[in-house]
């Protein structure tokens, strides 16, 4: 899974990088989750961010223009990982 924060590197990109990376941490997914910083202003041109900061998980836009808190960043991998991970419907 790749998590991107873009922001031109103000406090609040800084500390939704900070919440995004403790999250990812306290959840045990360092092995699993890739974060990336992203300050390049074309790139977010290119990836339609309007408002800083942004989070992108694996390319899909899933906040902008606030700070996440780490309640949020949490309940994102959680619905993540239950789109990679659906439960069967077999009952065996």
């Amino acid at each position: 899974m790749l998590i991107e924060v873009f922001g031109p590197g103000c406090a609040r990109c800084q500390l939704t990088g900070r919440n995004v990376r403790e999250t990812v941490r306290v959840m045990g997914l360092d092995d699993t989750v890739k974060v990336a910083e992203i300050h390049d202003i074309q790139e977010m041109a290119a990836r339609n961010v309007l408002m800083t900061p942004a989070v992108f998980i694996d390319g899909v836009k899933v906040c902008q223009g606030k700070v996440p808190s780490p309640k949020e960043v949490r309940q994102w991998l959680e619905d993540k990982g239950k789109e990679k991970n659906p439960k069967s419907s077999s009952c065996c």
